[in-house]
């Protein structure tokens, strides 16, 4: 990780990221300032933002496609709003 040797030999993913993070921490008056730098750091060894994300478009895709057949269900029913379920 902070050696800045990734799993190939070559440098890791995230070194720059840490190398950024880092050089901020050595130079701030309070963590907190770092805040951003460390958020981008953690995104890029855990990926977390990009997996909820993906979760957001892929349950969306999921209600389109469910919408989508109850609509063409009640279309091919007649659809004049009378049916109850």
């Amino acid at each position: 990780m902070a050696s800045g040797w990734g799993i190939t030999g070559n440098k890791g993913r995230c070194y720059d990221f840490w190398m950024d993070f880092s050089e901020c921490m050595s130079h701030c008056r309070e963590p907190k300032d770092c805040a951003l730098l460390r958020e981008d750091y953690f995104e890029c060894l855990h990926h977390a933002k990009e997996f909820r994300r993906r979760n957001q478009v892929y349950k969306e895709e999921q209600r389109q496609i469910r919408a989508a057949a109850r609509k063409a269900k009640e279309d091919t029913e007649g659809g004049d709003g009378d049916h109850h379920h």
